[in-house]
């Protein structure tokens, strides 16, 4: 089989497509025929060494996937060949194949094609964690999302208005909020061309947004916590920017606000009930209507490298998926 293989620490460019011997399946495991891989912001800092999760190398990229099951290991129940399936992994989806224990799999819903299937995991996994558990967001109250043209910040839009929140989308193009207005935000802020501080204000009356879901860091953060309304949570999600925001604290005490850290692959980790939990209510709100992830761009697995530049270039809207078998 094909794979993409990270030999060393570096930029995208230096991974290599290579011919690898298919995976077998142990016990406990399956082996899946990928038929479509998701590609996130963490894969661009994994290949570099600069993220939390740290592969031995060479390793394979990749952590989200959807294919089908074309073979069991020892003492496998309730799956069979040919099931159609989503797995999250550390790593090795960006592959023909990759063989997982069964406590990663999830059935893909009936109807349901297998990008959307590959695009649904660690997005909305970890906005569902971040906005309903980390933040409590309520109907009625109003939620501003830094970055919201990105993977995790239209799911964090979607999961806002299914919750009944007045959502506020900020966005660095008008074209990012043109995607963001089709999935539902209330308001749009262009914050390359208007003050992301008063703008915030004017569209919430002065009193503030009570969550402020931010993925980005950087300069955005300080204008962004400025505004928080009385009590309100600022979940902090990532740093797309590449720079760790430094924010003054007194800000917290005055507002009586609160910073919340979100790490969703640990909180898979720690609390996996509570994540099957949330994806059956995420896979729920997808059947309704309430969700639906934008696939913006596929990739042939020769084409990872650039998939991988376009997420760093911020040339992403959405989700972006490689299909291995083009």
């Amino acid at each position: 089989m094909k794979a993409i293989v990270c030999k060393a620490w570096g930029l995208p460019d230096t991974l290599c497509l290579e011919e690898v011997a298919s995976p077998i399946a142990g016990p406990g495991q399956v082996r899946i025929d990928i038929a479509a891989a998701g590609v996130n912001f963490p894969d661009v800092l994994i290949v570099q060494n600069k993220y939390q999760f740290k592969p031995e190398l060479p390793f394979t990229p990749g952590s989200e996937l959807a294919g089908t099951i074309s073979a069991l290991g020892e003492g496998v129940a309730h799956w069979k060949v040919g099931d159609r399936v989503i797995a999250f992994t550390h790593s090795g989806a960006f592959a023909q194949q990759i063989v997982v224990p069964v406590q990663s799999l999830m059935p893909i819903p009936p109807g349901m094609d297998f990008d959307t299937a590959a695009a649904i995991t660690l997005t909305y996994g970890t906005s569902h964690h971040a906005v309903v558990d980390r933040a409590g967001l309520k109907a009625g109250e109003t939620m501003l999302v830094l970055g919201a043209a990105g993977g995790v910040g239209i799911a964090a839009v979607e999961i806002g208005k299914a919750l009944g929140a007045r959502v506020i989308a900020a966005a660095s193009t008008d074209e990012k909020l043109a995607v963001c207005k089709a999935h539902g935000a209330d308001v749009l802020i262009n914050y390359t061309t208007s003050d992301l501080r008063e703008a915030v204000k004017a569209a919430t009356d002065g009193k503030g947004p009570d969550v402020i879901y931010d993925p980005v860091g950087g300069i955005y953060a300080e204008p962004a916590f400025r505004t928080i309304a009385w009590r309100g949570r600022y979940l902090i999600i990532g740093f797309a920017n590449g720079e760790i925001p430094k924010l003054p604290l007194n800000l917290a005490l005055l507002k009586g606000a609160s910073l919340v850290g979100v790490f969703w692959g640990e909180y898979v980790k720690r609390e996996p009930k509570a994540n099957l939990l949330a994806m059956r209510e995420l896979m729920g709100w997808l059947a309704e209507g309430k969700i639906k992830p934008h696939v913006s761009a596929r990739y042939a697995l020769a084409d990872t490298a650039q998939a991988l530049n376009d997420m760093a270039g911020r040339k992403v809207t959405g989700k972006i998926v490689i299909r291995p078998n083009e």
